[in-house]
């Protein structure tokens, strides 16, 4: 009877550490003006928080959770917090989420980032199915007002709500989307949807593939290159904005910026502007680039397709009027204009 004790008492000492990482949340402070959170898998996100630090909240999920390992400690100019995985095979199956990536990690546990610290590492390979590690974290991150915080999610999702800071918001695989917040915003993601609601201060979006909407943005400088998905702009303002895209559509409303900068290799253009810009360069591979403008436009305009029709519904001092190509000028010709497309028809309308 004693020994049949002893056995059932061990085995609830070996099962207990796993139940308790996978429900229980555990607490990081991390001090300075610069963080840096690594993780592999799970999801992130990342709240307006108080004090003086930027506090972590860690809840391990899946079979493997107890061998994750939390290490801490400055790295470079940033303080960290890395969830290092204990080899090269980890499985994380979310609902949302099914497939596979590849990524090479350093002994650290950091990963991405590039600059001197390069591409080095053990190669980690992420699926939903398979052998391997069961394990991931989920990350709640709380902000206080000022950080500059950059999170790196290799699977996974990325939200920011309310934060006051500069934030680079980096993943492989996985949707990004953040709302309220102001400051210097980063957003690059391999794969994965990104939606920027509501953001006070320069913004730049990189994505391999996914689509990408920013509504409700103010900025000096908004650029978004992704190299094939949409892009949808809603109520943007900028002193410079910058869209570029691989494959996919651009479509804007309520667009205001000073310089306009739009290139597509293929995919329509459709812009509705609320003021006319100081300048306006749009370049498609193929498709139509139509653009809506209220009076008071001053500008050269140089439009030429190689196969489709040019419309202009201002009054156009004509310098060349040909069926692929129109060079003139509108009012005092203080501003440029200048669209091409291989394929497609160019039209500016009034609006």
């Amino acid at each position: 009877m004693i020994r049949l004790i002893r056995r059932a008492a061990a085995s609830v000492f070996l099962l207990l550490p796993g139940l308790l990482t996978a429900q229980d949340v555990e607490r990081y402070e991390l001090t300075g003006d610069r963080v840096a959170i690594y993780n592999l898998a799970g999801s992130a996100v990342l709240e307006a928080g108080t004090g003086s630090a930027v506090v972590v909240e860690v809840r391990r999920q899946g079979r493997d959770a107890a061998r994750l390992d939390i290490q801490q400690g400055p790295i470079g100019s940033a303080q960290t917090l890395r969830v290092v995985y204990p080899d090269g095979d980890v499985v994380f199956a979310p609902e949302r989420w099914s497939g596979r990536t590849e990524i090479r990690v350093r002994a650290d546990g950091t990963f991405g980032d590039g600059g001197d610290r390069g591409e080095s590492g053990r190669r980690v390979r992420i699926s939903s199915d398979g052998s391997g590690t069961e394990a991931s974290a989920d990350l709640r991150i709380l902000v206080p007002s000022g950080r500059e915080v950059s999170v790196y999610l290799a699977v996974g999702p990325l939200s920011a709500t309310g934060v006051t800071g500069d934030l680079r918001l980096d993943g492989s695989s996985g949707a990004v989307t953040t709302e309220r917040t102001a400051g210097n915003l980063v957003v690059d993601v391999g794969s994965g949807e990104v939606s920027v609601r509501r953001h006070e201060g320069d913004a730049f979006v990189d994505t391999g593939s996914g689509s990408v909407a920013l509504s409700g943005v103010r900025g000096d400088q908004l650029v978004v290159d992704t190299g094939s998905g949409d892009v949808t702009l809603t109520d943007v303002a900028a002193d410079d904005l910058r869209v570029d895209t691989g494959s996919g559509a651009v479509e804007g409303t309520g667009v205001q910026a000073r310089a306009i900068t739009v290139d597509t290799g293929s995919g329509d253009v459709d812009l509705t502007l609320t003021r006319a810009p100081a300048t306006l360069t749009g370049d498609t591979g193929s498709g139509n680039v139509t653009v809506g403008m209220p009076d008071g436009v001053d500008a050269t305009v140089d439009l030429e397709t190689s196969s489709g029709t040019i419309t202009v519904d201002f009054a156009l001092q004509i310098r060349q009027w040909e069926r692929d190509e129109v060079r003139g000028t509108i009012g005092t010709g203080a501003g440029h204009i200048q669209i091409d497309t291989g394929s497609g028809n160019i039209a500016i309308r009034k609006r």
